[in-house]
This record gives structure tokens, sequence and C-alpha cells, in this order.
């Protein structure tokens, strides 16, 4: 199968790096028409991502992308029969490859998913969707002019526990109208170094394709890959590597994605205790003002006390999320979840992974080539990484901390008192006071969902972060 004779593609040309593409059109696809796909980054997500799409029936891994030639010939082992490539734009020229899945570091998600969609390629790109909330909108464009089949990787979406969940909490209504929803990631990590010296870039990585869209940078923690994660030219912290997969169960299961983002934004938090060299807040907590339901989340990557293994919890949960009803409380979780009555008491379980059934719904949307069957469909991905990307904002963009200033919201909530009173308890137990010069917090932030941009008194300073610089050569295009 060529994307010539599916869709019309056109025609591409690299050496300018852009490319025109083709129209859409209605064909449908055989249930046994081989799909060629190629995995563009070949760390432990792209591992994951070859792992799933080769158990798809009819789907042919035939390229393996990534600017560290290690991985490729690693991977050339399992999958001798596919091509290797640093440069993904090579990999775009090929016009029997049918669709790409994503998996470089964050701040190539957007750049690479935008030219394989001009390069006429269906898209399947792991979350968050964006580094800076401007280029996915630039995706969702892009996905919307060349008419591409375009999955965001949250999987969790394509679990059928969802809409029992969604039939209990709303339908059903079993525990009553939903009061608020504190979302929890509450994991422990370890420093990541803080190297004297620069950091050596491995010999057998294309430093220049590595980079791509971000700047060019000395880096001075132990290890390129991975920890790229900490570092805000890459990466987007925990709340873009965790809490997007539970804020958009929450936009799913408790919204119903019927809030987009939202409206008012109040965010603090630090990198304590580890002096290394990251730069993104190992501890952080944020209010969403949705205009339905009081929204809260807390993240942190330390211990709760200095020298013990347990994190902080909220009432029990540490990963996933808390829905206070008016009969009850659920607590969800990946994979699951558990509903209370008002005494305490467990009334029912839910219990069922996604499995490949991401990737399976993925490529069912392409051979029917309706992109309305995916279930995280990259309009939904956008605005779920972007309530990630608002909360980076509030961080990057506040200063000390003031309780005075967090109580703005509303001095007599008491969740997100409690929330702060949490957070403030962790930092002591670490050494900190709040009032520390590590510890931010930003003013509350009003922000237009529609327009997409932050109004009123302090949105100059928030709206800075809402589009980055790009390195020549590796820029999202203004026009799609």
């Amino acid at each position: 199968m060529t994307q010539l004779n599916r869709r019309g593609f056109l025609q591409s040309s690299l050496a300018a790096g852009a490319f025109l593409a083709g129209s859409g059109s209605s064909k449908l696809l055989a249930a046994n028409e081989e799909i060629n796909l190629a995995v563009i980054g070949l760390g432990g997500r792209g591992g994951a991502h070859l792992q799933m799409f080769r158990s798809q029936e009819g789907v042919n891994i035939a390229g393996l992308v990534d600017p560290d030639i290690k991985r490729q010939q690693a991977y050339l082992k399992k999958f001798p029969k596919a091509k290797a490539y640093a440069d993904l734009r090579k990999m775009l020229d090929d016009k029997s490859i049918d669709a790409v899945s994503i998996a470089t570091c964050n701040h190539w998600h957007c750049l690479a998913a935008i030219w394989a969609m001009q390069a006429g390629k269906d898209v399947y790109v792991e979350k968050p969707l964006s580094h800076s909330q401007w280029e996915g909108r630039q995706v969702v464009r892009a996905a919307r002019k060349y008419n591409r089949i375009v999955q965001l990787g949250t999987q969790q979406r394509s679990s059928p526990i969802q809409s029992e969940i969604k039939q209990f909490l709303h339908q059903d209504k079993t525990l009553g109208e939903i009061k608020y929803v504190q979302v929890c990631r509450y994991g422990i990590r370890g420093p990541i170094g803080k190297r004297t010296t620069p950091l050596p870039i491995p010999k057998d990585v294309d430093y220049n394709l590595w980079l791509g869209p971000a700047e060019e940078q000395v880096l001075y923690r132990d290890k390129l890959h991975y920890d790229w994660h900490w570092d805000w030219n890459t990466g987007s912290g925990e709340m873009g590597n965790w809490g997007v997969h539970v804020l958009d169960d929450v936009r799913n299961v408790v919204f119903q994605d019927q809030v987009t983002l939202p409206t008012r934004i109040v965010a603090g938090g630090g990198r304590v205790a580890w002096n290394d060299a990251g730069n993104t807040p190992n501890v952080h907590f944020a209010y969403f003002d949705t205009g339905k339901i009081p929204t809260y989340i807390g993240l942190s990557n330390l211990a709760a006390k200095p020298g013990t293994k347990s994190g902080l919890n909220f009432r029990g949960v540490t990963t996933g999320y808390f829905v206070q009803c008016e009969g009850g409380y659920y607590m969800g979780r990946r994979g699951g979840g558990d509903a209370y009555d008002a005494a305490g008491k467990k009334i029912r379980s839910f219990s069922g992974g996604s499995g490949n059934l991401h990737a399976q719904n993925f490529i069912d949307a392409i051979r029917a080539n309706d992109s309305s069957l995916l279930k995280s469909e990259i309009k939904v991905g956008h605005d779920s990484t972007g309530w990630c990307n608002l909360a980076n904002i509030g961080f990057r963009a506040g200063s000390t901390f003031n309780l005075d200033q967090a109580r703005e919201i509303s001095s007599d909530d008491a969740i997100w008192n409690s929330l702060l009173s949490q957070m403030t308890n962790l930092f002591k137990a670490h050494g900190y006071s709040m009032n520390d010069s590590k510890i931010r917090l930003s003013p509350v932030l009003h922000h237009n969902p529609e327009t997409e941009q932050f109004t009123g008194e302090h949105a100059s300073a928030a709206n800075a972060f809402l589009k980055r610089k790009y390195r020549k050569g590796f820029e999202v295009p203004s026009e799609v």
C-alpha cells in the first residue's frame, strides 16, 4: 500500500524542509491491507510503541528513526526488515510509509507531527502533545488542513472502564453531584546529577538532530537521554510527564471533555533538596478554575520525610484522582478505581487497562479513514496537554511564595488550604520555609480558553511562555 494509492499524496520537498500534502480521500482500507509504520524516537517509550504496533494485525514496522546510532542498531536486530534513519525527514520522503509513531523528547513532538502530516502520514504522538501551548494548536490546525488521523498517546482513553466510570458518576449519579477533584502524582524520584564540566555528547549521537527545535545549551547533568524531562529546554517536568495522564483522566471522566481549558490558574512549587542540574519543579501544585468543578493538583518527587521511602498521598491517592461527591467519593487510578459511600464503605470497584487497545484504535481509524473513531483525537489531546502547559507557565511566571497571594482564589477554600498546608509541611520536612527563594507562586492568572491567551493584569508575563524560540531550520511553522 502507498500513500499515492490511498489518499492522493502529491509530492514532498525535503530539501526545503517543507512538505506538500495530498487531500484526504474516502477510500477504506481492506482489513488485510498492510500499513507501513515508522517509529520516531527509540528510547523507552519508542520501544513500547514498537511492541504495541508490531502486535497489530496487518502493521509492518518499516522505519526506525533516532539520531542515536546505537539505538538504531539495537532495534534493527529485532526488526531486520525495517530501514533505519537518523534524520526523520529522510524517512518522511519515503512514500511507502503510511503512518508514524512519535516517541521523541517532548520538544520534538509537534514539529515531527506537522512534518509527518505535511508528508501525507497519519500520526500517533506520545504525550504530552506539545512543549508549549501555541505549537500544540498548530498540530491541531495541521490535522484539520491535511485531513490526517492523529492520536495522542494518552492510552488510558482506550480502556473500556472509562465509559463505565462515566456512566456511574454522571448518568447513574450513584454518588450524587461532584463537589471537587483532587489530582495527585506523588512518585519518588532522585536527582539527575550536577557536573562541574559539560556533559560530553556521545559520538554515536547526531546532536544537531537530537536538539532539533531546542536551543543549543551546555548540559551539566549526568545523562543525555531521559533526564531531558527535567530541563525546560527539552522537557515539561513531572506535570507534562505524568500529570498529563491524570489530568486527561479528569477531563474525560469528570468533565466528559466539556471543559477544554481552565479560566483561572494559580500554580507554585520548587526544585528543592537535590541541588542537581534540573530546573523543572520536583514539587508542583496548582488550582484550576473550570467554571464548574474546582480542580486541584499536587505533584511531588520527594519522600514525605528525608530518609524514608514513602511519598505523599491525598486520602490514600498517590497517582490518580479523588472525586468528592455529595454522597461519597471515587478514587481513580490507572487501570481501575474504587467508589465509596459517605460512610467510607466501598460500594464498587472498576478494573481494566488499555493494553494495546489504543494502538488498535489508531490503526482502526486509519483503515476506516475516520478520525471520529479515535479515543484521543488530537484536539482532545491538545486540551488535556494544555492544563499541564498552563500549570507550568504558572510556575515559571511566578515569584516568591506569598500566602496572601495564594489565597486570592478563596480564603476559605478548605481543599486549596489543605493542599497548601501539605506542601508547606513537605518543604519544611526537607528544610525549607515557604518564603525561601526556591519556592515560587504565580499570581491569579486569567485565561481565555477560546483564544488560549492570558488576559488581565499579569497576562504579559504568562503569555511570554505560550510560544518558545525555535532553532533555525527547526521552526514550527506559523502557517501549517
